[in-house]
């Protein structure tokens, strides 16, 4: 696979033990991918298990979907975009101001925000539940929209919301979509996915895959087949 196309994954080390997520960073040393450091992993291991991978040339989306009042939020940013991460994120339904003044502290250090719209284990019946109403995909561009003009970088959203984004929001806004698995794959806990292929003809910018690179047997292999 070629290296520009490695660089638009993203490697979701979902892993209990930061010893596993070393190993497996490990093995992708040097492929061009992105690696995504969630909730679970770093309540075990902390920022400096973030700089280490960084260190090893990664680039680390930090994915702590913060969402509080805006001060506590810019306050936690302040101290978070300190490390070596190069993306973090918000969620969207933290609202406007939250969003505007968490965007003013990336960058300001020279890092990247993402905003949540939906999450890609939720759907319609899900959003429905909590009391949003309309569909998903008008939910997700109203969402996207407030990020983008708060100064967001990008969202995160499903792969199937992927072109209606890209139409609402232009070339350069990116847009970041976890949902993404090989054809054949488990879809494991996403409820709206998509292939690699189909993700990136939508108009995604980056795809979060996990599971089926982390949990293969050589997840150097998984990455350079997941264009298969």
């Amino acid at each position: 696979m070629m290296r520009n196309m490695a660089e638009k994954v993203i490697v979701a080390l979902d892993f209990e033990r930061p010893e596993a997520a070393l190993q497996t960073a490990a093995l992708l040393r040097g492929s061009g991918c992105r690696l995504k450091v969630g909730l679970e992993l770093y309540a075990r291991a902390g920022l400096d298990f973030v700089n280490r991978l960084a260190e090893q040339g990664f680039a680390v989306f930090l994915d702590l979907k913060l969402h509080d009042i805006p001060t506590t939020v810019e306050k936690t940013l302040r101290k978070l975009v300190d490390s070596e991460a190069a993306i973090f994120d918000v969620h969207c339904l933290g609202g406007p101001e939250m969003m505007v003044r968490a965007a003013a502290v990336c960058h300001e250090a020279g890092k990247k925000l993402l905003g949540v719209t939906m999450l890609t284990s939720m759907d319609s019946g899900a959003m429905r539940a909590v009391g949003v109403g309309g569909s998903m995909e008008e939910q997700v561009l109203r969402l996207a929209g407030l990020a983008r003009r708060a100064g967001l970088d990008g969202v995160i959203a499903s792969p199937r919301e992927a072109a209606a984004l890209r139409a609402e929001c232009g070339k350069d806004f990116l847009i970041v979509t976890p949902g993404v698995r090989p054809r054949g794959s488990a879809p494991d806990d996403q409820a709206r996915v998509t292939t690699p292929a189909e993700a990136i003809a939508a108009g995604s910018s980056l795809l979060v895959v996990g599971r089926p690179i982390t949990g293969a047997e050589d997840p150097r292999a998984a990455l350079e087949r997941l264009w298969d």
